[in-house]
């Protein structure tokens, strides 16, 4: 049944058309577009897009396609407009050396913002993600080492790892991650920038960042493919490294673009990928169909459920935030309590 707010929603909200609006966070007045399609479904994925230094979400909104993608795939985008700097230009607070005054939380801002959403517009709270370019990029990393109990996954596109975001990185729960990057971009450097040479402070390379979510997520095999060099023109092609068979079934994916620059492929720079498609296919093979208690994701409240609960603590396997149904932190007895009234119809 369709929660009172999404009753509320379909009168007062044009379906397929983005908006502009406000919300109200840290003391301060902040900005997103919003779209939702006309033929959304309750508990559909919420995809955030974050824009770069510089620019802004109307920008990303319009290079990146992923409208009319939601149109095709039946989940929401929100894009939401990073603030103005000291240098008149917009961004969102990954720590950059030249923001070293800068004290909002941008980390903050999209998590209450991600839970507004998934209340007010019934949008599924397990299947929500993030994406962007370049800063937006860096951002999705963040949220990923501090919002991870909020994001299935993450997709970075041109996007780094900075240093201080590695050496504080310790997420509640393993998260699939897609790369894609340039080996020739000269914003973000691929083999990174220890010494802070370009001034926007030490960050790592491309290589190390991914061995680092390779490991979080306790993959235990790896892909290499060459993709087809489909437009030749464009002076580049796509080599991909898939790290496989990690905890939960995660996987990282990293798209590493030969001679590719500060692009998001598809719509400028490399053309043999879209990378607004690949986040999307990514996002879409690590969603969940998830209903409380359902654990083993079959679609059925049953006595597997509580097998797989028993399993989860008799081999004392890594933390998975889908079993602890009472929400206290750990996966034990209770939560099993928790399955069996589910079952039997006890709120």
């Amino acid at each position: 049944m369709l929660r009172t707010s999404m009753i509320i929603f379909l009168a007062s909200f044009s379906l397929g058309q983005p908006v502009l609006e406000d919300f109200y966070h840290g003391g301060i007045d902040r900005q997103y577009h919003l779209y939702i399609p006309e033929d959304i479904e309750p508990e559909s994925p919420l995809v955030f897009v974050f824009h770069g230094y510089t620019s802004s979400a109307e920008s990303i909104m319009g290079y990146s396609g992923i409208n009319e993608i939601a149109d095709q795939n039946g989940f929401a985008v929100c894009y939401p407009q990073g603030l103005v700097d000291d240098f008149g230009n917009t961004f969102f607070n990954v720590g950059y050396s030249f923001h070293w005054n800068q004290t909002v939380d941008d980390v903050g801002f999209v998590v209450a913002l991600a839970e507004y959403l998934q209340s007010e517009y019934n949008l599924s709270e397990v299947n929500t993600f993030s994406t962007g370019m370049s800063n937006g990029g860096d951002l999705s990393y963040l949220l990923a080492c501090e919002a991870s109990s909020y994001f299935r996954a993450v997709a970075p596109i041109a996007g780094v790892m900075m240093e201080w975001i590695f050496e504080n990185c310790e997420p509640e729960r393993p998260m699939p991650l897609l790369e894609v990057h340039g080996t020739n971009d000269n914003v973000s450097w691929w083999y990174g920038d220890l010494e802070d040479v370009d001034g926007w402070g030490p960050y790592l390379g491309v290589d190390p960042a991914i061995q680092f979510w390779k490991e979080i997520n306790n993959c235990n095999s790896v892909v290499f493919d060459t993709l087809p060099n489909t437009y030749e023109n464009d002076g580049s092609y796509v080599v991909t490294e898939k790290y496989l068979e990690g905890t939960n079934d995660n996987e990282v994916w990293l798209y590493k673009v030969i001679n590719g620059g500060h692009d998001w492929p598809g719509a400028y720079g490399n053309m043999d990928i879209n990378a607004s498609d690949l986040a999307w296919e990514f996002f879409n093979d690590f969603s969940l169909s998830y209903e409380i208690g359902d654990v083993d994701h079959d679609g059925q409240l049953n006595v597997l459920d509580i097998l797989f609960i028993l399993d989860h603590i008799q081999m004392n396997m890594d933390y998975n935030f889908l079993y602890d149904l009472n929400n206290d932190d750990s996966v034990d007895v209770n939560d099993v309590y928790s399955v069996i009234a589910l079952i039997l119809g006890f709120d």
